[in-house]
């Protein structure tokens, strides 16, 4: 089932999946691993899932959030904890792209079906760890590139830019900055400097603050989601710089949207976050239903916006 318009889910099914008959008995219970629910994108998450089992009433739902998006070990603990739970799936939004793989395993073995979206798992930690896991998601390049294209147009060929990185440890913040030097490289553009700020609005506030001093002629920034790029607005808007340098991000939150529309920033890429977690608990249960993993990766579907998309 394809619930709405969705963009991220990586899907890892148990080595020992859940027998049908045990599906068709019980309502099987999902365990739902976010990252930092300080985040809006996650807040909106959570809001989808909790409207989603609503929605379907066949599964019970336990969610679990981070305090912060580098608070990696409460994302194990909970894992860990699903395990002794022995809940049926574990739909989980990985804060680091390497440490979790470990904890994932150990909850595949005990025969539990993995979910993991919003950030793909490393290739390289699932091959160490002997596990053939399937991803759905979106191609986070192609999209970060797509809106790097939009800062290289507005700019122009020599435009001076920036990058806010997000956590070093996940995987879309890799594939991102990518995009971003795909775009930079394309457009011809000059990068100045690149750092991260953990996909935080404060700390990429002080890193951008700091950018700035000792980059006064930046033209242009690219944040790695939308979080990050709301603290850079506020820098560039406590600097007295607003209008002179352009912002794009990654996610559309609630937040940007009066961003975009009062040209604050010019860009950002919809995930359609609020249906994310929603459709990845849909391919847990279905591969629960059948018996069956998914393999391979399956793009969903990423969408540039601008100001001309806000109303």
């Amino acid at each position: 089932m394809k619930f709405g318009k969705i963009i991220a889910a990586g899907v890892l099914a148990a080595s020992l999946a859940m027998p049908a008959a045990s599906f068709a008995a019980d309502k099987p219970v999902v365990g739902l691993v976010m990252k930092s629910l300080a985040n809006e994108f996650f807040k909106n998450m959570l809001e989808g899932a909790k409207a989603h089992e609503a929605k379907r009433g066949d599964y019970k739902l336990k969610a679990v959030g981070m305090q912060s998006e580098t608070d990696i070990e409460t994302q194990i603990n909970a894992v860990e904890s699903f395990i002794t739970e022995k809940v049926n799936a574990i739909v989980i939004a990985p804060a680091d792209s390497r440490a979790l793989v470990p904890p994932l395993k150990r909850a595949m073995e005990a025969g539990i079906t993995v979910v993991n979206f919003d950030v793909a798992l490393d290739e390289k930690a699932k091959k160490e760890a002997g596990v053939e896991l399937a991803f759905v998601g979106p191609d986070n390049r192609a999209g970060a590139k797509m809106a790097g294209e939009a800062l290289a147009k507005k700019l122009g060929e020599g435009g001076k830019v920036v990058i806010i990185e997000g956590n070093p440890g996940a995987d879309n913040a890799a594939q991102r900055k990518l995009g971003f030097e795909d775009a930079i490289k394309d457009g011809k553009l000059k990068l100045l400097d690149s750092r991260t700020a953990h996909w935080e609005t404060e700390e990429a506030n002080s890193v951008f603050a700091n950018m700035l001093t000792a980059h006064p002629d930046i033209q242009g920034v690219m944040a790695a989601n939308d979080s990050m790029a709301v603290g850079v607005v506020k820098a560039i808007e406590a600097a007295g710089k607003t209008g002179k340098i352009e912002v794009i991000g990654f996610d559309n939150i609630p937040a940007v949207q009066p961003l975009l529309k009062e040209k604050k920033m010019l860009a950002t890429v919809d995930q359609f976050g609020q249906q994310m977690a929603a459709n990845a608990i849909d391919k847990a249960l279905g591969v629960l239903a059948v018996g069956a993993p998914l393999k391979g990766w399956v793009k969903t579907d990423i969408k540039l916006v601008t100001s001309d998309d806000v109303k």
